[in-house]
């Protein structure tokens, strides 16, 4: 910790922004770009600027403090001066590529909507006027993609703007597309930290034994989150792969530490061992459980190598790495503390109650709720499965109309400025100009320029375009080989009436390559969208397929049984396709937002799934594992069909459900961030994490396999005897054990 804390001292974390899918048209024509018109590959900035009394934006005062924004914020660092720019093609008189195109192209018809703003009867580049005259938008570019900015360039930009109109009644709304950096912890997080000590306390009892866990989480993300932020700058890492890493890490990390410290005390208090016999026989049972499961977790989120997308790919290398630390963390950190806190890890009163318990009652169920919960769901097993795939089926259902997108200034909760700027361009200029397509001509393999003609007659062509509201010349390179036009759809950037035009632009490229001579491509932020999230969708059958398979293969070797991985693997499909359904019914189509504290429709973020999936695959067999491994222990010691179901989940359940509370408290805490990506991903994992454990594993889980009964451990001999015997609850060792209790420190036996 000391030398990552001081690395990050000298280096500073180096994250990125950027949403780049390799191969895609959008992203092959930003690189494109980058190469022959660099001016016009960097990042898109837009600010509104609105009147809060009403007034008029364009005249008096008004207009000489907007004026003053335009000019501070066209001088500020890494932003391209489009006037400066004007004014070099000008002097070129028709020598510059641009002025013959300009010439050739018919100016756009401002008769029904917003005009430019003009000075001296010259137009101020980039800056457009609202009809109601109470409102403007500034549209710029940097003179890179905003993940490549230095640090608070963005801020500044904007800290420019708002100290021109300091004094007037202007608000300055930046846009989503100038995307910072989203704060990694709020309060949010801090409070579903809370209430994971909270759970802690219930379940263990102990504030010594409660305190562990979430120490030793909180070093095992400092760790593999801070190590991670020193790579950074040596690989490029998303700004999400960080806050994935800070979610993972810290539910698994005080999970696994959880299954120790239990498992610990269960040896104090039930078989009446000193603490330090505990810890070491707790490090070989629990401890290879928890290894196996790491273990499974990380294997599911280094498979999101296979899908070839760099993003995802960092994301899943992030994630796991925090939770291969995580398990180090429980197995080394976690016994030396056990060791620090010795015998106070167990108060004085809980010793005495086992002992009371051990020799007044050694028969009496000890987890009342949990045995009674158990047979319940035994006896009414085939109502028991019903029930489950109901509930399922219903949070699943509105997936079917999932639509997969990035995020837009829609998706920031309202009160931010981000969605302020969004809907004061929406509802004063019109939606689309929140997300302009960029439409790039180019001579292709030609050697001559591209005509002025042709220039003119494309322009005309788009603007016939349906869901077209206008279109503008951007810029010609110096040789007239490549141009540029920035198309305003008629809707937003995230709806598909747009995503039909980008494709309808693409369909028409073999036209213009025969009449216009042009090689024609669409991209843009919102063709990136639309580009990234077909790709997605594409590549997310294909990893869930590798996740199911992944999924029956380790569960075989573990549990040795053919019902057993298939019942597994086909309870977390349903617990996922749970929490794409509730994630899409909340985000996409509104439902409940108010009581989440937040309002803002949008398209489910198009990485969710493919890391959703892995992330929760991993989870979901840590359930297991531990749900079922309890009753496969409980029919190896004798006892068959529904008693050894019972005493599974009374030896199970509790750590189980306290395991589930702390990881739903840690996602839920994400829920509140402002960002609405992070938002997302606590959200679909919160609702996954509670299907997956109070549904699937309480509920459909025991159900089932009391409809199979004692054949559901049965493997055909073959396989049996090809397949490795994996104790991962070392209960080879809890058996041949012969350390003998240690009696002193019974403190109820001492009193007698």
């Amino acid at each position: 910790m000391a030398t990552i804390v001081g690395l990050l001292a000298v280096y500073p974390p180096h994250l990125s922004s950027e949403v780049r899918i390799d191969g895609t048209p959008a992203q092959n024509l930003i690189d494109d770009l980058a190469e022959k018109m660099p001016q016009m590959a960097g990042g898109q900035g837009i600010i509104a600027f609105e009147t809060e009394n009403g007034s008029r934006i364009d005249s008096g005062e008004n207009l000489n403090a907007l004026l003053a924004a335009i000019d501070r914020v066209y001088t500020s660092d890494h932003v391209i001066d489009a006037r400066a720019v004007l004014r070099q093609e000008a002097a070129k008189g028709m020598d510059s590529p641009t002025v013959r195109a300009a010439a050739a192209t018919t100016p756009p018809d401002y008769s029904s909507g917003a005009t430019p703003l003009e000075l001296n009867g010259q137009a101020v580049p980039g800056v457009l006027i609202s009809p109601d005259k109470t409102s403007a938008v500034l549209q710029f570019q940097f003179d890179k993609q905003t993940f490549e900015l230095p640090p608070d360039t963005i801020d500044n930009t904007v800290a420019a703007a708002k100290f021109a109109t300091a004094g007037h009644d202007i608000a300055v709304l930046p846009s989503a597309t100038m995307v910072r950096m989203p704060d990694i912890v709020g309060v949010g997080e801090v409070v579903g930290v809370g209430i994971a000590a909270l759970v802690l306390l219930v379940t263990l009892g102990s504030v010594v034994a409660a305190g562990l866990p979430l120490v030793t989480a909180l070093t095992g993300v400092g760790v593999g989150v801070g190590g991670a932020l020193v790579v950074s700058h040596l690989v490029s890492l998303h700004s999400l792969s960080a806050v994935l890493g800070l979610m993972i890490g810290l539910a698994v990390g005080i999970d696994y530490a959880l299954f120790i410290v239990n498992r610990q005390r269960r040896y104090i208090l039930d078989n009446n061992m000193s603490a330090a016999q505990a810890t070491g026989r707790a490090l070989g049972t629990s401890g290879t459980a928890v290894v196996f499961a790491g273990s499974t977790v990380a294997i599911a989120l280094t498979a999101l190598a296979v899908v070839r997308i760099h993003l995802i790919t960092t994301m899943g290398i992030a994630a796991m790495v925090t939770v291969v630390i995580a398990v180090l963390a429980a197995l080394t950190l976690l016994p030396a503390s056990l060791g620090l806190a010795g015998e106070r890890i167990c108060s004085p009163k809980a010793r005495q109650k086992a002992a009371f318990a051990r020799a007044v009652a050694p028969s009496r169920p000890t987890r009342r709720v949990a045995t009674a919960w158990a047979r319940m769901v035994t006896r009414h097993r085939f109502l028991a499965a019903t029930a489950a795939l109901i509930v399922t089926g219903l949070l699943a259902f509105p997936a079917a109309q999932m639509n997969l997108g990035l995020p837009s200034g829609a998706s920031y909760s309202q009160g931010t400025t981000q969605r302020e700027s969004y809907e004061v361009i929406k509802d004063r200029f019109g939606a689309g100009y929140n997300g302009a397509l960029i439409v790039v001509a180019d001579a292709g393999n030609r050697p001559d320029p591209i005509a002025p003609t042709d220039i003119a007659g494309l322009d005309h062509d788009l603007q016939q375009l349906p869901g077209v509201t206008a279109v503008t010349l951007g810029a010609v390179s110096s040789d007239g080989r490549t141009v540029v036009f920035s198309v305003v759809p008629s809707t937003g950037p995230t709806d598909t009436a747009t995503e039909q035009l980008v494709h309808r632009i693409r369909s028409q490229a073999t036209t213009f390559a025969g009449e216009r001579h042009v090689e024609l491509g669409v991209t843009g932020f919102t063709a990136l969208g639309i580009d990234v999230s077909a790709r997605l969708a594409r590549a997310l059958p294909v990893y869930l397929s590798i996740v199911a398979v992944l999924s029956i293969i380790l569960l075989s070797l573990v549990f040795r049984s053919i019902v057993v991985p298939i019942k597994a693997t086909v309870g977390f499909i349903l617990s996922i396709l749970a929490a794409f359904g509730a994630t899409t019914a909340v985000f996409q189509q509104g439902l409940g937002q108010q009581l989440l504290g937040f309002h803002a429709t949008s398209p489910v973020l198009a990485v969710l799934p493919i890391v959703a999936t892995g992330l929760l695959y991993g989870l979901a067999m840590d359930y297991e594992v531990f749900l079922v491994s309890a009753m496969k222990e409980a029919h190896a010691h004798g006892q068959r069909g529904d008693d050894a179901i019972i005493h599974g989940f009374e030896q199970a359940a509790r750590v189980v459900v306290a395991a589930a509370a702390i990881m739903t408290a840690v996602f839920a805490g994400f829920v509140f961030n402002d960002d609405p990506m992070i938002r997302q991903f606590g959200f679909a994992l919160a609702v996954g994490i509670v299907v997956d454990a109070f549904v699937v594993r309480m509920l459909l889980v025991p159900a089932v396999m009391s409809i199979f009964g004692d054949s559901v451990w049965w493997m055909p001999r073959v396989l049996q005897r090809l397949l490795p015997n994996i104790d991962i609850e070392g209960r080879r060792f809890d058996l041949e054990s012969t350390e003998a209790p240690y009696a002193q420190h019974d403190l109820v036996a001492a009193k007698s």
